[in-house]
């Protein structure tokens, strides 16, 4: 059997509620040799009249009757199904949304985040997921709802929004010997040993490349997941490590940052989703509280 044809609900439900052919084309906007004709399509397609002549008039037959109790339900949820997503109410929304986020993402915005949630919508529940795994597919698949962090490869299907941009910085503890330098040189930096920062595990990054343009290398003592795990080594040490100026703009005790001797290209923070939550109006309002919460000045309440 072939798929019905929604729209003979709805001329069903005008005819049904008018009676008459005539008043059922006018609220449906049509002409009555068309309403006429969707009439017969519809005693075709039931196997019976609906409704039959009774003088000047016309009268519902049994299954009319019966079909006259269930049809403007059903005819309503068609409408709805098919009309465009209202606009929700966000502080009645009660909704869980998974955010897969850097560490340091979560150290420096997690607490904005939840504040602006939490003011908005006190019904909705975010969970931070750890950006260990960078595969497309939890996206895909709906086991996350955003992906934010520095996407330099992405899927071509997948939404992408610009949240912030960030340069590295050097971090040092207070007292190192770099400190006392008025300006520090590739040589004096690159003489340091480093805390490298890496999910992978890799040991060697962009500052490696620039160095060996200029004939330097550096030694490399460790290497770590994440900028808060460097932090906690240099403050302890006389090694050096590369982190975000953003996570370190409102001050990390017994931390001082230097400016690089070599600029580095700035890194690009993006937000990523997938397509099928693109025009859904709870993601679209999350997106639109993550993007104010990264445009906010770090260190603004």
């Amino acid at each position: 059997m072939a798929d019905p044809d929604l729209n003979l609900l709805i001329a069903l439900d005008a005819l049904l509620s008018e009676g008459s052919v005539v008043k059922a084309a006018r609220r449906l906007g049509l002409s009555e040799s068309a309403m006429s004709r969707t009439l017969a399509r519809l005693r075709e397609v039931t196997g019976d009249p609906l409704l039959v002549r009774a003088g000047r008039g016309l009268v519902p037959t049994p299954r009319a009757i019966q079909l006259r109790e269930r049809v403007p339900g059903l005819a309503e949820e068609v409408r709805a199904v098919l009309r465009p997503a209202e606009a929700i109410d966000i502080a009645r929304l009660e909704r869980s949304f998974t955010l897969r986020a850097s560490e340091s993402f979560i150290e420096v915005y997690a607490a904005r985040l939840v504040g602006r949630v939490a003011a908005e919508a006190p019904g909705v529940l975010l969970r931070f997921a750890p950006r260990g795994n960078r595969d497309a597919q939890a996206l895909r698949d709906g086991l996350i709802d955003l992906d934010i962090g520095v996407h330099s490869e992405t899927t071509p299907e997948l939404k992408v929004q610009s949240l912030l941009r960030d340069r590295l910085v050097a971090a040092v503890r207070d007292g190192h010997p770099l400190t006392r330098l008025e300006t520090v040189a590739p040589e004096q930096y690159a003489a340091c040993g480093h805390v490298l920062t890496s999910r992978r595990g890799l040991v060697r990054d962009r500052m490696d490349e620039a160095l060996a343009a200029l004939g330097l290398t550096r030694k490399v003592v460790a290497v770590v997941p994440s900028f808060p795990a460097a932090l906690a080594i240099v403050r302890a040490s006389d090694l050096t490590a590369l982190v975000s100026e953003r996570q370190v703009a409102a001050g990390v005790a017994g931390v001082r940052t230097l400016p690089l001797p070599i600029a580095l290209e700035e890194v690009v923070v993006t937000q990523m989703w997938h397509p099928r939550q693109d025009a859904d109006p709870a993601h679209r309002w999350l997106r639109g509280v993550v993007l104010g919460a990264c445009r906010e000045p770090v260190g603004a309440a």
